[in-house]
């Protein structure tokens, strides 16, 4: 990957992990080429130090961030001392495609082995034929009666979605 598209690609990242302020600390990071504490990006980001902290350990449960702990010896507390990890934005990537993957093969399989009924109402939801059987083919919002909905165009395209995903992943 090229240093512009994994820029890109970690401002994004950022971006869905913690908004504008993890993009700022991401930015903060880049021009790092060291360690740097957590009081250090606060400091300089003028992010509060707390939510400096929540982002970094967001950052560090997808491994896009490392973490070396020193104590300090004048008054034995812990020091954090961050780094980016840029290499790992591609594993990072990978996983959460697996994870929309699994997700949207559940919902393809739901949608494939399920007849649906629906009211019409547009604030209703469609319901299962076993429970439409229970509440007598009326809505159990609006009491309006349900009849068939066809859900080929769900299937079709959530089948297109898992294919692409599945492309993407080489599988």
């Amino acid at each position: 990957m090229s240093s512009t598209i994994v820029d890109e690609t970690l401002l994004k990242v950022a971006a869905a992990l913690g908004e504008d302020d993890a993009m700022l600390l991401i930015d903060h990071l880049k021009q790092t080429t060291n360690e740097t504490t957590d009081d250090a990006i606060a400091n300089t980001t003028g992010i509060r130090l707390n939510l400096v902290r929540k982002i970094l350990y967001k950052l560090y449960d997808h491994s896009l961030v490392s973490l070396r702990r020193t104590r300090d010896p004048k008054t034995g507390w812990f020091i954090f001392h961050w780094k980016l990890q840029p290499n790992q934005l591609e594993g990072f990537i990978l996983s959460q495609k697996r994870r929309v993957l699994e997700k949207l093969s559940v919902r393809l399989d739901y949608e494939k082995n399920h007849d649906f009924y629906y009211c019409g109402n547009p604030e209703c939801k469609k319901i299962p034929f076993g429970e439409a059987v229970e509440l007598v083919f009326h809505c159990p919002t609006c009491e309006k009666s349900m009849s068939h909905c066809e859900n080929k165009k769900i299937v079709e395209t959530l089948s297109k979605k898992v294919e692409q995903v599945r492309n993407e992943l080489g599988e």
